[in-house]
Parts: C-alpha cells; sequence; structure tokens
C-alpha cells in the first residue's frame, strides 16, 4: 500500500535537490577569461624553506617583476624584486572570481577590474576592498612548493 506524498515529503525531497544543486553550481570563476599563464597552485605570502607540499614551479619560471597564476590550486605567485617570493589566493575578494593576469606590477581581476599589488596582495585599484589572503609556499633548491 502506498501513501500519497504529503507538503512535507514534497518540501524535503526538493530542498535537498536544490541544495545539491546550489553546492553543484557554487564554484564561481572557473572560466572568466583567465590568462595563459595559468598553471596550477598556500597562508603568509613570505617564502619558506624546509620540506614543501607540492611542487608549483621554479623560482625561474616566474618574472621578476611579475607573477604566475596556478589556477587549479586557486594561488598566485610573485616576484616583486629578484628572489623574493610571495603567493596570495587567486579568488578576488571582491565577488570571488579568479583572477586572470598579472602585469605591471599588479595581479588584475577581469570580472570587476580589481587589482592587487604583487609585493603584498593590498588593493591597489577597486571595486575591491580587501586584499588578497597571502598563501604558504616553500622556496628550496629553485623549486617553488606549496607549504
Amino acid at each position: 500500500m502506498t501513501h500519497p506524498a504529503t507538503r512535507r515529503t514534497v518540501l524535503l525531497a526538493t530542498g535537498g535537490a536544490t541544495a545539491a544543486l546550489v553546492v553543484g553550481c557554487s564554484d564561481y570563476g572557473d572560466d572568466n577569461g583567465s590568462s595563459s599563464s595559468e598553471q596550477s597552485a598556500g597562508d603568509s605570502g613570505e617564502a619558506t624553506s624546509g620540506a614543501g607540499g607540492t611542487e608549483l614551479a621554479k623560482t625561474s619560471d616566474i618574472p621578476v617583476g611579475g607573477g604566475t597564476i596556478f589556477k587549479d590550486e586557486k594561488v598566485v605567485v610573485t616576484q616583486p624584486t629578484k628572489d623574493d617570493f610571495k603567493a596570495f589566493s587567486a579568488i578576488c575578494t571582491h565577488q570571488g572570481c579568479t583572477v586572470g593576469s598579472v602585469a605591471d606590477g599588479t595581479i588584475n581581476c577581469p570580472c570587476h577590474k580589481s587589482e592587487f599589488r604583487i609585493a603584498d596582495g593590498s588593493v591597489a585599484a577597486g571595486p575591491a576592498t580587501r586584499p588578497l589572503p597571502a598563501k604558504q609556499i616553500t622556496v628550496e633548491g629553485g623549486s617553488i612548493s606549496l607549504a
């Protein structure tokens, strides 16, 4: 014998499906015109020594005065001055887009044109009002890794 669906049953069933749909769509910023300098990429922009995690790049791959976006790891690694490596979240603090380029001393978001300084992740131009969070990396023997 089957029972007719109650309002509560229908709401519970559709609520679960809606939650799954929202979770599945929550990774905004994946296809927003990111640059070809992206590859794939950690919370204190200072490079440290010691055993690291996933290797991101060779130090020679990060241009002095510029940087590289590691899209899969959601990290930007910069080299503001020779041998001074920094890392920041690649997720814009304005509305969560993935940043798209590093040029002229800034990390640039293609969605609303926010710019962040490569030396410290601070806001150079809005609409973002918060800096990019620093990430932890290690630099050892010419290799840059997530800490």
